[in-house]
């Protein structure tokens, strides 16, 4: 049996080869690869095999996933460019070269997802009753509804804003829906320019009302509606009287919206947050502009030179803009148009505990959740296993049992609604000892996350905000109880976020385990994140930064010292993100050895598979479907061994990145099974530190260094 801190295998010799494994052409970029990762959410959105209304899903998270990517990706690119940046990647791009390969992937990718909406998935909506109608499509009856209304419930919340030697050229907020007005004065024909915002406080969609909706023949209307935007554009005049519409057109921005957080010289972390929170509602720099084809080079000049764009900063898309706004369709009443509905099932052993709460409200002594745990470990797979009857259970049961003592967790991002966070609350108000690392740095959660912080002060938990310079991905619960007159330790250790709705949604795997030496080391970990402590070792967790990178080498070498002494070598991985270079060597190392890889890749993926005399042993698959993969992984299933586990999750499609290639494309081996005790040897139970980074190697492999301020020019 291998543990933490062996270090058996270190002084193996790499393999003699007069190949550079550190060479651009070994690399994948990684920016590339991650929007090939959102092309393969594209292309759930085209494949006809997906139902309808999920396609419709998959086009909006395409859309939404842009955001973000423009949002923090390109924009830390362009900051990069205005400080004169020229720091190569692995794969041998500058940040100006990689701005301009990411153009000329993306701008196709963006125009078929667009042109596909409104040629194939438009249509096949309106033969099922949705119509998303133009105004321009729209009879006189149908108009004056929408006139009414507009006048009613959108005229008094517009604001134009004129563009002008006394009105200098507005602010534009970060991913705000505009209108580009020009109007001509009807006493001195002088042509202006002005701005209206389309207000995103109001619905996207305005609704006509079943009277008014056209009809279609013998099959039901389920929902009509038409852009916001549009009803706008088509009722100008009010907002400018006196003066004459020429033209309109919409567009929408995109802005750096990263924070820009210096966590040294901050005195409170919490404040510090809620200051770079009020910079992002403004904005930073734009760094894209999305625009019909119809808009004249005129408008469109302007806009660039105003906002400081290029050309490779101007998306033009057919139709309407920002897609993500279609996701509302999904609650549409129309089962035949979505995914057979999932009910997740209960544990075998949980399910007379789960029928016991209905009947009474609390278990007795024999069928408690913790007498369970102490027979025996369980392993919760989620969306399978039932997250409600499981870890909410688990901790609701902590929260009002008089024996518990004391309640430890970590909250990376939760949902609204959360029972979690009240059952913390209902432990609090018992008289528990309970403390949570509430993790602020949860990007674009920020704001909720701080919202649950200042909620569970209230109440008396015990709140730390985080890690100066790191960022809490662990997600981790250990609850300490009296048991005849000695303290026991239960804990969960899981790779999701304690957030009931995701876990409808992601595929993710937890461990309930009663076991004292992950009770100790959850232990020693709280102790680091809410105190004082520089622990170094542990007894059965893997901590990131501290040694789950040496382990994890350690593991491949094991499989090179495997190979090299005629047994078979064998590694299977599955992680969220693959762009550690130096990991990336060593997995190139144990492909020339012999090794046999299977890498599951959720997104980025910088190895190149299937590269003759380098990585020929190496297949690399990412997993895009249904139920999404993991998008933070705190248990690192990292089978680096002769017995392996098969995790692949069912309803999903799987694309070979490169190497072996798999026919058909639903064909992911099975692999087989291990018992509970081979379970021990091959698992690595990793509670997670760190940032993004999968290996937890924050110098190698942080995100793209982000600029300070005071060292840019006047953006």
């Amino acid at each position: 049996m291998f543990r933490v801190g062996d270090n058996r295998y270190d002084s193996i010799e790499k393999p003699v080869s007069d190949i550079d494994l550190t060479a651009p052409e070994y690399y994948f970029n990684r920016e590339l690869s991650w929007l090939e990762f959102n092309s393969r959410v594209l292309h759930e959105a085209i494949d006809s095999r997906t139902p309808l209304l999920e396609r419709i899903k998959f086009a909006a998270i395409f859309s939404s996933n842009l955001d973000e990517y423009f949002m923090v990706r390109v924009a830390a690119l362009k900051q990069q460019v205005e400080a004169g940046v020229n720091q190569r990647s692995p794969d041998g791009l500058t940040p100006q070269q990689q701005l301009a390969v990411i153009s000329d992937r993306l701008h196709p990718m963006v125009t078929q997802q667009h042109r596909y909406f409104e040629q194939e998935l438009r249509p096949q909506l309106l033969a099922q009753g949705i119509q998303l109608l133009d105004y321009m499509d729209l009879n006189q009856e149908q108009r004056f509804f929408l006139q009414h209304y507009f006048e009613e419930q959108i005229f008094p919340v517009l604001t134009p804003l004129a563009v002008d030697p006394g009105h200098p050229f507005p602010h534009i907020s970060n991913l705000s829906l505009s209108l580009a007005v020009v109007v001509q004065d009807l006493e001195t024909e002088e042509e202006h320019f002005a701005r209206v915002k389309v207000p995103s406080v109001l619905p996207r969609f305005v609704l006509l009302p079943q009277p008014l909706q056209p009809h279609l023949g013998d099959r039901p209307v389920i929902w009509t509606g038409v852009p916001l935007e549009q009803v706008i554009a088509h009722n100008l005049e009010p907002l400018f009287p006196g003066m004459k519409i020429q033209e309109y057109h919409s567009f929408r921005l995109t802005r750096d919206s990263d924070l820009e957080l210096t966590e040294d010289d901050a005195d409170d972390l919490l404040q510090a947050i809620e200051q770079e929170l009020r910079k992002r509602r403004i904005g930073g720099s734009a760094v894209r502009i999305e625009i019909n084809p119809s808009m004249p080079e005129s408008i469109r000049s302007t806009l660039m030179e105003e906002l400081e764009l290029t050309a490779d900063d101007v998306y033009e898309t057919e139709g309407i803009l920002c897609l993500r706004d279609l996701m509302p369709l999904l609650s549409l009443p129309l089962p035949d148009l979505k995914d057979l509905p999932w009910t997740p099932v209960i544990p075998p052993r949980l399910r007379r505990l789960s029928e016991l709460a209905k009947e009474n409200g609390s278990p007795d002594g024999e069928h408690d959740f913790f007498a369970i745990i102490r027979k025996q470990d369980i392993l919760v797979h989620h969306p399978y296993y039932s997250f409600s009857a499981t870890v909410e259970q688990f901790i609701d049961q902590a929260a009002h049992d008089p024996n518990v003592l004391a309640i430890k967790m970590t909250l990376y991002r939760t949902s609204g609604d959360s029972p979690i966070v009240n059952a913390l609350i209902a432990a609090a108000e018992n008289g528990k000892q309970v403390a949570v690392l509430v993790e602020l740095k949860a990007r674009f959660d920020e704001e909720n996350n701080i919202n649950w912080a200042r909620k569970l002060e209230k109440v008396g938990v015990h709140v730390v905000y985080g890690l100066v310079g790191l960022k809490t991905h662990t997600k981790v619960v250990l609850v300490v109880r009296r048991e005849d007159n000695r303290i026991r330790r239960y804990v969960h250790i899981g790779t999701g976020n304690y957030n009931s709705k995701t876990a409808r949604l992601y595929t993710d795997l937890g461990l309930l385990s009663s076991h004292d030496e992950l009770g100790a080391d959850l232990t020693d970990l709280f102790n680091y994140l809410t105190g004082y402590s520089r622990q170094r070792s542990y007894r059965k967790l893997l901590i990131a930064p501290v040694n789950l990178r040496d382990r994890m080498v350690e593991l491949i070498r094991r499989e090179i010292h495997h190979c090299r002494s005629g047994s078979p070598g064998r590694i299977v991985a599955k992680m969220n993100a693959l762009v550690d270079p130096s990991l990336i060597v060593t997995l190139y190392e144990a492909s020339q050895a012999g090794v046999q890889i299977d890498l599951i890749v959720r997104g980025m993926c910088c190895l190149r598979p299937g590269i003759e005399g380098v990585s020929d042993r190496i297949r690399v698959i990412s997993i895009v479907g249904r139920f999404w993969s993991t998008p933070a992984s705190s248990i690192s299933i990292t089978m680096a061994m002769r017995k392996s586990l098969s995790v692949v999750p069912t309803g999903c499609r799987a694309t070979s990145i490169g190497g072996w290639r798999q026919s058909p494309p639903c064909s992911i081996p099975r692999l087989p099974k291990i018992s509970r005790k081979s379970w021990g040897l091959c698992w690595q139970t990793t509670a997670k530190l760190g940032s993004c980074n999968p290996m937890g190697n924050t110098s190698s492999v942080a995100p793209l260094p982000r600029m300070p301020s005071k060292a840019l020019k006047k953006r």
